[in-house]
């Protein structure tokens, strides 16, 4: 493992950094980087800082804040994926003697049942289920 000022690289930002050696030990000279490798270097830039990953990687401090900050502007403005809610309170009517509810069961050999509640609380509708189904509940 490499190291900078003493202490070891993470193994990511090591794997990086060969990948940065490989690129310039084949390179022409006074070729650009590519943007595959300046990819890796800002998302290890987002793990270990801008500063460590510079300095290990040996690139301009400037150069990988700069592609850093166009990175986190750009994922800001993708749309996002909707977020379905995780619960949802259902509101009790204001007057009770206006509930209304319908519940029809029918189970696999054709049985039904219909309960029909109106002006009165609603029972355990799942325990009235599992009763008609035979199942515990």
């Amino acid at each position: 493992m490499s190291r900078t000022n003493g202490r070891e690289l993470p193994a990511r930002l090591e794997g990086v950094r060969r990948r940065f050696e490989r690129w310039r030990q084949t390179r022409e000279l006074r070729t650009r980087i590519p943007d595959s490798l300046w990819a890796s270097a800002v998302k290890v830039a987002g793990t270990y800082g801008i500063h460590r990953t510079a300095k290990a990687l040996r690139v301009d401090y400037y150069a990988l804040k700069k592609r850093v900050q166009e990175e986190g502007a750009r994922s800001h403005r993708l749309p996002q994926e909707p977020s379905f809610p995780t619960f949802v309170e259902v509101a009790r009517p204001a007057e009770a003697s206006s509930v209304e509810c319908i519940l029809e069961l029918e189970d696999i050999g054709g049985a039904k049942m219909r309960v029909h509640l109106k002006g009165v609380e609603a029972p355990d509708l799942v325990a009235l289920s599992c009763s008609f189904w035979g199942v515990g509940s």
